[in-house]
């Protein structure tokens, strides 16, 4: 198999060096303009890395372009399905690394993560599942009418977790902490977190006043909370509180002390 990589991004370098790694075949060129007709005419796979807003003009420019027998044109995009490229042909598909790119990243941020495949014939799909493992990757075949859902459980998963950090951060700096330091305090509280997650798994990672049917504590963060004028802060606690106590359910805790949790939380709503 032969790759070339369209994007010279942080996704397209990544993949480039997860692919170097794996030792398999590859070039890697600039998104921005149409590839040459020898480095296509040579590629098995065409993957496209570019910003989702760009994409539809990358397929464009590829229409008519070469590519050997079987060959397919593929996107990075999480969020978008394989119409976006449909001016590149019928052979087309989907390689979504389920991995945040914030910065170029080696081979080993693929090593374990999830890769969402997709594509418009078995061939280009069973070719797509044997790079993935080639990488070191999981494949996971994620169609079009999956996509969107598949996207926000990522964004909730990632760049909403980045959201709740720097929500936590602000609690913090309220209270007279740099921002620096309340990141810091934040960070092994949020590593241990997830590493209970990897170890113990869902719910039993679940830990703190909410596991516990803590009712008593969890209403005073919520008006602490409120009587510093942190309404977005407020409110990010309830809705995720929510959800925690349906964890704690299925724990085994006390019904009728999570009843109280969900009672206080409804109560605050109301206010």
């Amino acid at each position: 198999m032969r790759v070339l990589v369209l994007g010279r991004g942080r996704v397209g370098r990544s993949l480039a060096a997860a692919l170097q790694e794996a030792g398999i075949a590859h070039d890697l060129a600039p998104g921005a303009e149409p590839p040459a007709p020898a480095l296509t005419a040579a590629a098995d796979v065409v993957v496209v890395a570019v910003p989702d807003q760009a994409l539809p003009a990358v397929a464009a420019g590829l229409t008519g372009t070469p590519l050997p027998e079987g060959g397919g044109v593929v996107h990075a995009s999480g969020a978008l399905g394989l119409g976006v490229l449909a001016p590149a042909g019928t052979v087309v598909g989907s390689f979504h690394p389920l991995q945040p790119f914030p910065e170029v990243r080696g081979a080993e941020a693929f090593r374990g993560a999830t890769v969402a495949i997709d594509a418009t014939t078995p061939a280009l799909l069973a070719r797509l599942e044997a790079l993935a493992v080639a990488i070191g990757a999981r494949p996971r075949h994620v169609p079009d009418e999956q996509r969107t859902l598949y996207h926000a459980a990522a964004v909730l998963a990632s760049g909403c977790v980045v959201a709740l950090a720097a929500r936590a951060q602000r609690v913090l700096e309220g209270l007279g902490w740099p921002a620096d330091d309340a990141l810091a305090a934040l960070l092994p509280l949020m590593d241990g977190t997830v590493e209970n997650l990897r170890v113990q798994g869902l719910p039993a990672a679940l830990s703190g006043p909410l596991r516990r049917g803590d009712d008593a504590t969890v209403a005073r963060h919520v008006a602490a909370l409120g009587d510093a004028g942190d309404a977005l802060g407020r409110d990010t606690y309830i809705t995720l509180g929510r959800t925690a106590v349906q964890l704690a359910g299925e724990l085994g805790i006390d019904p009728t002390a999570l009843a109280r949790v969900t009672d206080g939380l409804d109560a605050a709503v109301a206010r």
